[in-house]
């Protein structure tokens, strides 16, 4: 599959959600966890140029073509968890039309400090609108270039 058929893709899914939903009131199907974490790590390597690391490997997700280590979450609700500080962050905001939005691009250290204590399943939360409120104040020549629109 191209990467170019992913919003597609994506809203096919969504079709099927939709579906779902109607047929089984009261039921939510909403994509997550693996699925649309893995979405996210593959527009992140297409879009910023980050070379992933094989899956499940422990805080960074890849790398970007500075060398950076980062860690790629991708979410379709309103917060993000992280087990550890990351070198850097980029988060993504996946869309139902299959786009995205960059919720986060910057230092892990930031966002570490200002995520909420340690919950029992081992993450540390985080709201996007809290994130996008960081970015603001993060220096924009600390973020991952995009390299393709």
């Amino acid at each position: 599959m191209s990467i170019k058929k992913i919003p597609e893709t994506i809203r096919q899914l969504y079709e099927i959600v939709d579906e779902l939903e109607a047929s089984f009131p009261g039921r939510k199907f909403t994509p997550d966890g693996h699925m649309v974490g893995s979405i996210g790590e593959v527009l992140a390597s297409y879009y910023y140029g980050i070379i992933l690391s094989p899956a499940s490997t422990s805080v960074h997700d890849g790398v970007s073509l500075n060398g950076t280590k980062v860690q790629i979450k991708a979410t379709q609700g309103k917060n993000i968890g992280i087990r550890s500080c990351p070198d850097y962050l980029l988060v993504l905001y996946i869309k139902r039309d299959g786009s995205f939005e960059e919720v986060y691009n910057g230092p892990g250290e930031i966002v570490w400090n200002q995520a909420s204590k340690m919950q029992n399943n081992g993450q540390r939360a985080i709201s996007t609108s809290k994130l996008k409120n960081i970015m603001k104040e993060a220096h924009s020549d600390s973020r991952i270039s995009r390299i393709a629109f």
